[in-house]
């Protein structure tokens, strides 16, 4: 007699008080089998949609299985393998979700609004590169003032390192961070210290090595497409629907099953779906259902910047919460380095760049691009500043250099400065690369561990991708001595934690701006229809906030030499009515390395160079 399965998710092992379910689907095969360590394999039951399943009573979590396909001699690991305790090659491991004990029954959840993001690798973040590691330091992440960590992706990758964005085992958190209850463990500390943690999927392509799918269903992918990494997602012919279950599954296995908040999804652009409802909509709403009463966010990365993403599914939209702002990176990476090459030659980066960028969000909305040579970016005037996620470094940007240097090291202290003050206070939704707040000296660069033959086509198109850089194309020779596949690179970019002990004005820094972000009724209000800008000289420009009844506040970013304001004739300088300007904030302060500001109250003003200034309105 069939014993009749309530399971949580569709697809993969689950335990229960009977034994182990497991359940895959194979459509092109005409059976399979479990073959558990080292009992005689167990043959499952053919469903008439493509999978098998069958429950194993002498079946446990922690024991160790493959699926044998069509009687073959090859074993193959679970497609939906919580755990790869060998790496994407080796046996699968039955997991219970239920072996952790959580704390976190009080946390809510999250939702987008007032978000300070955090970037983080979890094999760099700290020397050991654990969850258990990483952990120990979320309290004083917290105290700095960040709210949401954002997880570079963990799905099981082969070799010793890698970023994680050739991930092939989806459901299974690599193993070479720690155990899945390690992960668990992360988050519910996290939720202790009160902050939220968002994880990157990848759902546009699968890593080059390691990835079985094909062997259980070609339905998995589709000539269809042109994917620029590989072979793209088969979301939407006629026998796409265990692969959209496989996608739907997994994004909500890691809301339910790892208590996460939100997920930030990979180059969106490469996830082609023509089906009535995109992959992407159904994605957030399945995971909303799976998330009960907590609220969670979604964030995209889209290059093409289509504002479709963040608008709700009644408005034609896939309800993504928040969109990477690349717009923001580049002008102000212009506008502190100067350098207009490649993927930057359509940036300027001046005043009024930085202004728009503030009030609008995308600085292309539909505009012609001549680095594409076509239009890019769809309008999204009608999207609030905290859709926005902006950033003036993350990952790709640090890695897209010839050393991985970061920003702070490759312009003026002053303007770096400034520039972090614009991030931090403008209405977006700001986000921080790991090690940023205190200046860290250990760049990022591009790494991946895979076997020789492949990592020899890795390094070339790495090399080739950086060609697009003419100064970085004419110096090849010292990209080839940060090899992506040397443990040295890697291990280059591990964190030294002792920084942020001796940096202590970057801290300091990043530390009052954000609090001045969380405690001034203003800033705090991301409100962009309060915000009005004017350039005020070839380097220096002006946001006026209006408070309501908060009152009003300027920033006054100066990125040139000292620009004296006489004469003032623009109206956004004016005080309000029986009130008068007041320095509320400096970028100058000692307290950050500076020479210190010019006290600004009664006369012509003389705006610092390299220097951002706060004032506020002060009733006479």
């Amino acid at each position: 007699m069939s014993i009749v399965v309530r399971r949580r998710l569709p697809i993969g092992a689950e335990p229960s008080s009977e034994g182990v379910h497991f359940r895959v689907w194979a459509p092109s095969r005409r059976n399979v089998e479990v073959a558990i360590e080292q009992f005689s394999p167990v043959r499952l039951a053919s469903e008439s949609n493509g999978y098998f399943s069958g429950m194993v009573g002498f079946a446990q979590p922690g024991m160790r299985y493959w699926f044998r396909l069509d009687d073959a001699a090859h074993l193959f690991p679970d497609p939906a393998s919580r755990f790869q305790p060998e790496g994407p090659h080796g046996p699968s491991q039955i997991v219970s979700p239920f072996w952790y004990s959580w704390k976190d029954d009080s946390w809510p959840g999250v939702s987008i609004e007032g978000q300070v993001l955090y970037e983080m690798h979890i094999g760099t973040f700290t020397k050991e590169g654990t969850w258990n590691t990483a952990r120990e330091l979320l309290p004083e992440l917290a105290a700095l003032g960040i709210t949401l960590l954002e997880i570079m992706p963990v799905a099981d990758f082969p070799g010793r390192f890698g970023w994680g964005y050739d991930g092939v085992n989806l459901f299974a958190p690599t193993h070479l961070y720690g155990a899945p209850d390690d992960f668990r463990a992360f988050v519910d500390r996290a939720h202790a210290v009160g902050l939220g943690v968002v994880l990157d999927v990848v759902y546009n392509h699968l890593g080059p090595d390691g990835n079985y799918l094909k062997e259980f269903s070609p339905a998995y992918f589709t000539n269809r497409y042109e994917n620029e990494w590989g072979e793209p997602i088969n979301f939407d012919s006629n026998d796409s629907a265990g692969v959209r279950e496989f996608f739907l599954s997994n994004a909500c296995y890691w809301i339910e099953e790892f208590h996460l908040d939100g997920l930030r999804l990979d180059a969106t652009q490469q996830m082609f779906d023509s089906s009535p409802e995109h992959i992407l909509a159904s994605i957030t709403q399945e995971a909303r259902r799976a998330a009960g009463k907590r609220s969670i966010v979604f964030v995209g990365e889209n290059e093409p910047q289509r504002a479709q993403l963040a608008r709700s599914p009644g408005a034609g939209g896939y309800g993504l919460d928040a969109i990477w702002n690349d717009d923001f990176h580049h002008t102000t990476r212009v506008a502190l380095t100067g350098r207009t090459e490649a993927y930057y030659s359509d940036y300027c980066g001046s005043p009024q760049e930085l202004i728009s960028a503030i009030k609008w969000g995308f600085l292309f909305q539909g505009q012609y691009y001549t680095w594409h040579h076509q239009r890019r970016g769809t309008s999204a005037l009608d999207l609030a500043p905290r859709t926005f996620v902006n950033y003036i470094q993350n990952h790709d940007q640090i890695a897209n250099s010839i050393d991985g240097a970061r920003l702070h090291q490759v312009s003026a202290f002053g303007q770096y400065k400034a520039i972090t003050a614009l991030l931090l206070l403008g209405p977006g939704t700001p986000m921080l690369f790991q090690g940023q707040e205190y200046g860290a000296s250990t760049p990022f660069l591009y790494f991946s561990d895979h076997k020789k033959e492949l990592a020899a086509l890795v390094q070339q198109g790495r090399t080739d991708f950086l060609a697009q850089f003419p100064s970085i194309a004419s110096m090849r020779g010292e990209f080839v001595a940060s090899a992506p596949q040397d443990p040295a690179t890697f291990e280059r970019c591990k964190l030294n934690h002792a920084e942020r002990r001796d940096n202590k004005y970057w801290v300091a820094l990043h530390q009052d701006l954000l609090k001045l972000r969380r405690n001034d009724p203003v800033f705090h209000a991301q409100r962009s229809d309060w915000i009005h800008g004017a350039v005020l000289g070839d380097s220096a420009f002006v946001l006026r906030f209006f408070g309501n009844t908060h009152g009003d506040r300027l920033l006054l970013v100066n990125l040139g030499r000292d620009l004296p304001l006489r004469p003032a004739p623009e109206p956004l300088l004016a005080p309000p009515d029986d009130a008068q300007w007041e320095m509320l904030w400096c970028s100058e302060y000692p307290r950050y390395g500076g020479s210190g500001c010019p006290p600004m109250r009664k006369g012509p003003w003389k705006i610092p160079g390299h220097c951002a200034v706060v004032m506020q309105s002060r009733n006479l």
